[in-house]
């Protein structure tokens, strides 16, 4: 019989942004409305969605906080679509990026989900600035 010893976790060097992302689930096109990808984060009980454009690439991550202003006035949350609104856009991180080097940004420009992309642009899933802490500081298993 043949026993594996578990791998011991990757302390801090060595780690990528692959190691500490998750999936998401929650993603809207950048054509639908205000009013629509609120249906989606109550709906869903979460508070960012990724925005794809037409060709189904990361065009960027809107937060229920950048559509309270349209959602204040419903004639422009009906009418308005994702893209005219103010949200996070591009550069997003990509799955090889040294998770130190990823923290460090997500920290400087105060992201709390960063969107991580394929080479070609296609979304792969997010990196949250609370998951990377986590994974820096977890103590290696003896």
């Amino acid at each position: 019989m043949t026993t594996h010893s578990p791998q011991p976790v990757r302390r801090g060097r060595g780690l990528t942004v692959a190691d500490a992302m998750d999936p998401c689930d929650y993603q809207i096109a950048d054509d639908k409305t205000v009013v629509q990808a609120e249906d989606i984060l109550r709906g869903a009980g979460v508070e960012y969605l990724l925005v794809r454009d037409h060709d189904g690439r990361c065009e960027g991550l809107v937060t229920r906080a950048a559509l309270r202003p349209f959602l204040d006035r419903p004639w422009d949350g009906e009418r308005t679509a994702i893209s005219a609104t103010s949200h996070q856009r591009g550069p997003f991180t990509w799955p090889t990026m040294g998770l130190s080097l990823a923290a460090i940004a997500m920290r400087v420009k105060h992201l709390s989900v960063w969107p991580v992309v394929d080479e070609d642009g296609y979304i792969l899933g997010v990196l949250t600035a609370d998951r990377a802490t986590r994974r820096l500081t977890v103590a290696p298993t003896a």
